[in-house]
């Protein structure tokens, strides 16, 4: 037993003497676009399990897509002597000095969901590959439509490359469809409530609507949502991401399909290569890895929650 008046000292003076224990883990700082939307959350929410159980300290905060906000969050990793920045950016060109300033603080960077325009910054990456599933999901909604009819398309954020890459691997598939017709493309920036009123306003200018492609599953249910409020039925929508909302929607025939990203899966990668890195010098992996998506169906949709499929934890 340590002698009674050394433990009045450290009450005492335990502001200035360090006798407060403190918690020497190594620190990753998790930071993704939004805690609010599902998917964010669930990539921030994989990760920080994940490195808890690695035995790290854990901080989470959101940038809002917000690139200065971004910049003074990675100060604050830097500040704090995080050990891994754990990332989902906010914009593939205006994120690369501030990555570029944490690596060189000696913060291992791992990228997740979406890229950056320079290569040797990050140590890793890895991304889900939006390509591909955006010709997956557009497959299957042109399917849904018989390859005929009009349609809508619900935009992502102008500045977010995923948005134009969806939007690119959507119309390598649908353009190539000459019964298919594009009548109207707007950008709902990722928001349910923006995606209810923009439907709402295409299906007053265009009644004979005969399906809605979305670029992320929150704008795919706002749709959903003004369909159902203007009393229509059998117009076709189908989203991007596998939330489970929008697989709850493909079971109820609300939605016919979506794209499901693996974020859980990936954030859990991003974290297990970041601890390799820090313990052996070397991820095992190319920096760039791209993560292939699957598509949701009513068929199988019940192989699928929390971004992940059920059987492979994927």
């Amino acid at each position: 037993m340590r002698p009674l008046a050394v433990v009045l000292l450290c009450g005492a003076l335990a502001s200035l003497s360090g006798c407060r224990s403190v918690d020497k883990r190594p620190l990753i700082f998790i930071l993704v676009p939004s805690q609010d939307n599902p998917f964010f959350k669930a990539e921030a929410d994989a990760a920080s399990r994940r490195a808890t159980e690695l035995g790290y300290r854990v901080r989470v905060d959101a940038h809002n897509d917000d690139a200065y906000r971004q910049d003074n969050l990675i100060d604050a990793a830097i500040a704090s002597n995080a050990a891994i920045l754990i990332l989902d950016n906010a914009g593939a060109d205006s994120s690369v000095s501030a990555v570029r300033r944490a690596a060189k603080a000696g913060i291992l960077c791992f990228l997740i969901d979406r890229e950056i325009h320079a290569a040797g910054i990050a140590q890793a990456q890895i991304l889900s590959d939006n390509d591909q599933g955006a010709r997956l999901v557009a497959t299957e909604f042109a399917r849904s439509l018989s390859g005929k009819g009009e349609y809508v398309e619900l935009l992502g954020r102008e500045s977010d490359t995923n948005a134009r890459v969806r939007t690119s691997g959507f119309h390598a598939v649908l353009d190539a469809m000459p019964g298919l017709k594009l009548v109207s493309a707007q950008s709902a920036n990722w928001s349910q409530a923006e995606a209810f009123s923009k439907t709402e306003t295409m299906l007053q200018a265009h009644s004979q609507i005969a399906g809605i492609i979305a670029g992320n599953d929150t704008m795919a249910l706002g749709a959903a949502a003004a369909v159902k409020s203007a009393g229509l039925t059998g117009i076709k929508i189908t989203g991007f991401d596998g939330s489970p909302d929008a697989v709850a929607a493909i079971v109820s025939g609300a939605m016919q399909a979506t794209s499901l990203q693996p974020a859980s899966m990936i954030s859990r990668l991003a974290v297990d290569e970041a601890d390799r890195m820090r313990r052996s010098g070397s991820t095992g992996k190319p920096e760039i890895q791209v993560i292939p998506c699957d598509l949701v169906t009513r068929e199988n949709a019940s192989q699928y929650q929390n971004f992940g499929r059920v059987a492979s934890g994927r």
